[in-house]
């Protein structure tokens, strides 16, 4: 069987018309995808679904990385790509030319998640499981020759992640019954966006809390009156017992990220998301050092499994918010999740974006599963918004993500949305 085609789209959706996504950086943004799926000769309408997150303009841009990537897999044996994912990997992010826009970040690296997260929908769906289950199932030698480990042996080996994988294992299936049965801890972001009026803020927090939510995240960053304000309505509604998290998306410098979480502070925020550049490690680290106890989160920007290696070993971050399309697809991932572990730190998927809901809840159920074997201090993000285009949407239950059972990574998005949604010709942005 061949891959015989890689059909890009430019899917865009306008949530900038109701603030829905709206941060201190982000101040219109417009939920998007560059979108892949995998054709192959089989004839059983098997196909591979990938995309990568972005905010409307310059997704045009990582449709055109796909396409110069895509070659790589078109008229290639699927049984080839799915059994050898590593291979792919190194051979997608080890082009000897293409790697100089890189390497391993940005718009190239963007493109390689689209079509990573493709093969591996492929691979789950050829396995008759989902995402996670076929992850859960692949032994220690298998996951890990599924990881690149260049450049991260100096705080994992392959022989260290191996063992690991080989203690966990035992267990696998105890926990795997919990899980499914419980569903896996979340947290709601859709209660405060920035854009939103205090208003619609106190009614989107009290439906949330009958809702069953107990985990709240509100924006932060752009002017601290209203933040605290805003962060009075959301904590006087929750009460003083539930978690609030903060995220400013990388609106501060350093002194300023430590100064108005100081004001800031009389809300008890269990973490602060993003507080200055994703690039600045060590500006991280003291920052964490300076707002302690509030947690420091961040990951959504963090490029690539080498900038997370030097975030843990720098106390840069304690709470790992790893990206599934930031990252080049679900063999980084997994090289970040194992680091996490390695390093106590607690896994918390970025989820704030079209479909990335429906990836990052395949691999928190693996983490807990078969990595770090704890739901301590982890949740993954939720956001009520977009689910409705996609052919396996997210089940959220009592504040808890039910364990999507569907063969495959839930990428697949319904034709008739990428129709409508397409960019600029769609119905959606016709006129």
């Amino acid at each position: 069987m061949t891959i015989i085609a890689a059909e890009v789209h430019d899917v865009r959706f306008p949530t900038s018309r109701s603030l829905d996504g709206s941060d201190a950086m982000n101040v219109d943004p417009d939920y998007s995808a560059a979108y892949v799926i995998l054709r192959t000769d089989a004839g059983d309408g098997l196909e591979g679904h990938g995309f990568t997150f972005t905010t409307g303009r310059g997704t045009e841009v990582v449709v055109a990385a796909i396409e110069a990537l895509k070659g790589r897999i078109v008229g290639r044996s699927e049984g080839e790509l799915c059994a050898d994912t590593g291979a792919l990997w190194r051979e997608l992010v080890g082009d000897s030319q293409l790697r100089w826009i890189g390497p391993e970040k940005g718009v190239i690296h963007l493109a390689t998640a689209a079509l990573v997260n493709a093969v591996w929908d492929l691979a789950a769906k050829r396995a008759g499981k989902p995402l996670w289950k076929l992850l859960a199932d692949m032994t220690p030698d298998e996951l890990v020759a599924a990881i690149d480990f260049r450049y991260i042996t100096d705080a994992l080996s392959p022989n260290h992640a191996r063992d690991m994988l080989a203690d966990r294992a035992v267990t696998r299936a105890g926990r795997e019954a919990i899980v499914v049965h419980d569903g896996y801890p979340a947290y709601t972001t859709s209660v405060g966006w920035l854009g939103y009026p205090d208003d619609k803020i106190q009614r989107l927090t009290e439906e949330a809390l009958a809702a069953g939510w107990t985990r709240f995240k509100m924006k932060v960053g752009a002017d601290l009156d209203d933040d605290i304000r805003r962060a009075g309505i959301v904590r006087a509604a929750i009460g003083p017992d539930q978690l609030l998290m903060m995220d400013a998306n990388q609106r501060w410098d350093v002194d300023e990220a430590i100064d108005w979480m100081a004001a800031l502070a009389r809300f008890e925020p269990y973490w602060i998301e993003e507080p200055t550049s994703p690039d600045d490690i060590l500006g991280h680290a003291r920052i964490a050092r300076e707002v302690a106890p509030i947690r420091v989160a961040t990951g959504e920007h963090v490029h690539n499994r080498v900038m997370f290696k030097q975030f843990l070993q720098a106390d840069g971050l304690s709470v790992c918010q790893v990206d599934a399309c930031r990252l080049g697809g679900v063999n980084e991932v997994l090289a970040v999740l194992l680091l996490a572990a390695r390093f106590g730190v607690p896994v918390c998927p970025h989820a704030g974006g079209v479909g990335l809901c429906e990836l990052v809840q395949h691999l928190s159920v693996f983490d807990f599963i078969a990595v770090s074997g704890q739901l301590e201090g982890r949740m993954i993000e939720y956001v009520d918004h977009l689910h409705e285009h996609f052919v396996d949407p997210v089940e959220i239950r009592d504040g808890r993500y039910r364990v999507p059972m569907r063969p495959g990574y839930s990428a697949e998005m319904r034709r008739e949305s990428l129709e409508r949604f397409a960019f600029p010709a769609g119905e959606a942005w016709r006129g």
